[in-house]
Parts: C-alpha cells; sequence; structure tokens
C-alpha cells in the first residue's frame, strides 16, 4: 500500500504566472475611503441647509407662528370679559355678512388705488427726471437724498403738520381768501377722505420712486438713443422703450404702496377725524374694545385680500428682472 500525498495548488505570485503585487484572478482589493473624505461630502451635503437655517427659524418664529396664531385665534369665540378656546365660525359669518364690512372694504380700496395711482404718476415723474435728465452723478444722489428728507421724521409728525396747512383757518385758507380766489374757507380740506389720501401720498410717494429709480438707472441708455435715431418723439421713447422696462420697478412700488395703505390705520383715524374708515382701523377699534377674535378674523380676511393683490401684480409683471 502506498501513501498518496495531497499538495495544495501552487500560489500563482509565487509560481511566477501572475506578477508580484497583482492580485490573483477571482480576488478584489478593496479600499475604504479615509474618515476625512466622508466627512468633507457630508459637510457640502449639509451646508445648504445650516446657511438657510438662521433665515428659516427667523421666519417660523416672527411670521409663520404668529400667522398661524391669528388664524387659530380667529375661530375662538368671546364675550364681554373673556376669550373662549373654541372653534366656531360666528367670527367669520358676522364679518362676511355685514354690509359695514362691505363698505369699509371698498373704502379702503377706494383709498389704496387713489393712493397708488397718484404716488404712481409722482414717482415715474420724479424717477425719469433723476435718471434721465440729471446727468451728474453726485446730483442724482443729492436729488435723491433730498426726497428721503421727509422720512427722517415720524410719520405721525407729518401727518399732523397737514394739519395747521389745511384746516379751516389754516394757511391755504387763508391765502386763498386773501388773494380773493375763495370768499369762503373750504371744508373739504382737512378731516375729509382727500386729507387721508393727501397724507397717503405723502407718506408713501418715495416707495413708489425708489424701484422706478433702480429699474431706470438700469435701462441701457444705447436702446433710447436707437430709439431717437429711429424717428421716435419724447413720448414715443417713454412709451415704448422706457416705460415697458420700468414695469419691475413700477409693480415693486405698487406692492409696497398697496399693502402698507391697506393695513393702515392711524392715517385715517388722525387725518379724517373720526368721518372715514378702513380695515385697519376697524381691526384696531375691536382690538380696543377686546374683541380679539373678531379682530383676528378680520386680519384673515385682510391677509388674504392683500396675498390676491400682490398675486394679481405678479401675473403682470415678472419682478425677478428686478431681484
Amino acid at each position: 500500500m502506498t501513501a498518496t500525498a495531497t499538495h495544495a495548488p501552487p500560489d500563482p505570485a509565487v509560481s511566477g504566472l501572475v506578477p508580484s503585487g497583482q492580485a490573483p484572478t477571482g480576488h478584489t482589493r478593496t479600499t475604504k475611503p479615509g474618515g476625512g473624505a466622508v466627512r468633507a461630502r457630508r459637510w457640502r451635503r449639509l451646508a445648504p441647509y445650516l446657511q438657510a437655517a438662521p433665515l428659516t427659524v427667523t421666519l417660523v418664529l416672527f411670521l409663520l407662528i404668529p400667522i398661524l396664531t391669528i388664524l387659530v385665534v380667529s375661530f375662538w369665540d368671546y364675550d364681554s370679559v373673556r376669550v373662549i378656546p373654541d372653534f366656531v365660525l360666528t367670527n367669520y359669518t358676522e364679518l362676511l355678512t355685514s354690509p359695514v364690512t362691505w363698505k369699509t372694504y371698498l373704502n379702503t380700496l377706494k383709498f389704496a388705488g387713489l393712493t397708488w395711482a397718484i404716488t404712481l404718476v409722482i414717482g415715474f415723474t420724479v424717477a425719469y427726471f433723476l435718471a434721465f435728465h440729471v446727468q451728474s452723478t453726485v446730483w442724482q444722489m443729492v436729488l435723491f437724498l433730498v426726497c428721503t428728507i421727509p422720512f427722517w421724521t415720524s410719520n405721525i409728525i407729518r401727518m399732523i403738520s397737514w394739519i395747521p396747512f389745511l384746516g379751516r383757518n389754516g394757511l391755504l385758507n387763508s391765502t386763498l381768501i386773501a388773494a380773493g380766489v375763495i370768499d369762503q374757507p373750504l371744508e373739504f380740506l382737512l378731516f375729509s377722505d382727500f386729507s387721508v389720501v393727501l397724507a397717503y401720498v405723502h407718506l408713501n410717494a418715495l416707495f413708489m420712486v425708489v424701484p422706478i429709480f433702480n429699474s431706470m438707472m438700469r435701462i441701457d441708455r444705447a436702446l433710447v438713443e436707437a430709439a431717437r435715431d429711429a424717428g421716435a418723439k419724447g413720448w414715443q421713447v417713454v412709451w415704448n422703450v422706457i416705460l415697458p422696462l420700468s414695469k419691475p420697478g413700477i409693480a415693486i412700488g405698487s406692492i409696497f404702496v398697496v399693502t402698507l395703505v391697506m393695513g393702515d390705520f392711524i392715517t385715517v383715524r388722525l387725518m379724517s377725524g373720526g368721518q372715514s374708515a378702513s380695515i385697519g382701523l376697524m381691526i384696531a377699534n375691536e382690538i380696543s374694545l377686546l374683541q380679539y377674535p373678531a379682530a383676528a378674523a378680520n386680519a384673515v380676511i385682510l391677509l388674504a385680500v392683500v396675498l390676491l393683490m400682490v398675486a394679481a401684480m405678479l401675473r403682470v409683471v415678472d419682478i425677478r428682472k428686478e431681484l
């Protein structure tokens, strides 16, 4: 009987069939990436979220949570002395079925429309003069700062300053009577819708001037020169070249003016003498009477109306060109 010996197959690397240092067939050599590379890729993925986190937290704390709180309170009930946590639709039904509410909204929209139209004319005119008729950049900045001087004082002070000017025995009536233009003082100048709109225009005109001026300064002057070389007159250049290119600035200014007027209440209270009403004034009165759920419901509806108006403006003009 002969013993048989078993021998292991020779190693290809040893026998010379496979070069030294190369893995044999059927075997793969894997290398794990270093920990530093993994952390770098993870940081690159998280970096955008970390950069947006402070703004997101700020918007959630100071915008989203207050709006949600107002929305929740708008469904609560109340009586003359307390607010009752509940879920009722009484605040909305009483608000939407009241003719006073509809008249007040129409009056507020009237103020917003008149103020928008007047500030648009003033803002476009002032911006056009600064952008195309004042050649010196230094003088453009100087005149622009002159337009901002009224904003260095409080809004209330600027409104009160109209009272001695527009009053029955004020400077304007006294001057007109002395000049023989009128025999009796003009009663509509103060404590009327006229004085309210005048104060709104005074307070918000700059919000229309600034974005339109910014848009006009971005217009290529070669386009204006080409239009003039083609035989276009002055008004044709304004209507066909400058106005279309200024639409983003007009839209931004319109959003500022409309939203400020729709939410204002102190101007109507001071300049109308209690003879006019607005949604903001209605909400302020409800808060003073401790009717917080009714005021919250009114604020929610006002927010919805303003958002619809802003959405309509954004549908007409793409303001991303301005941004």
